[in-house]
């Protein structure tokens, strides 16, 4: 990744300003956090088995996962950034190949969406963006904690009975399950990788 659209500073990372302006100057660049795809596959195989799911992308930035899931067959992919530069660059980008594929300018902590709605949600390193603010990762800023519970709550809101969250991640269990405890649901995490670990949080609406 070039270093001149690397932020000053952390917390920028939580900032639309810094994403239309990464963005902007990436062109028809593509660039995935954490796991791709292929690393991925098998447990999303097992997690979403049919692929006709309506699935929402929280965050999608320019991630090939949607790309890559579609070319797998999942066609029924809703993308949300809240980006605009970003979400007209994946339109004109993905418009013409992928057509099922939605593209929506809008922010998780408020999800313009009918409740129950889809039947999967991905995160994919969008949470961790917003708890780059600055402060004790053991003990939070108060904007951190109202952000992660406003994006959980709207992302179980939208989705259907039965439907799961999934959440992928480096962060520890200790740093994160506080943000995916509720009730009416159950809370799986799966650790990925050996020296190195991520996690796959599993959150299923009951």
């Amino acid at each position: 990744m070039p270093k001149d659209i690397l932020p000053a500073k952390n917390e920028e990372y939580g900032s639309r300003e810094y994403w239309d302006q990464r963005y902007s100057r990436e062109d028809d660049a593509d660039f995935d956090w954490f796991k791709s795809y292929t690393d991925l596959a098998e447990y999303l195989h097992e997690l979403v088995p049919n692929k006709s799911s309506r699935i929402l992308m929280l965050g999608c930035g320019n991630s090939k996962l949607s790309e890559d899931m579609w070319e797998d067959g999942y066609k029924n992919i809703v993308n949300t950034d809240y980006s605009a530069v970003l979400i007209e660059k994946m339109r004109q980008r993905h418009g013409q190949a992928r057509p099922e594929m939605e593209w929506h300018e809008m922010d998780v902590r408020s999800l313009k969406f009918d409740d129950g709605s889809f039947d999967v949600a991905i995160d994919k390193g969008t949470m961790d963006a917003m708890m780059t603010a600055k402060g004790d990762v053991w003990d939070p800023p108060e904007q951190v904690i109202r952000d992660c519970n406003e994006e959980v709550d709207e992302t179980l809101r939208v989705l259907r009975k039965g439907g799961t969250f999934i959440y992928l991640t480096f962060g520890q269990p200790h740093f994160r399950r506080r943000y995916l405890t509720r009730p009416d649901t159950t809370l799986e995490i799966k650790a990925l990788g050996e020296a190195f670990h991520y996690y796959l949080y599993i959150l299923r609406k009951s």
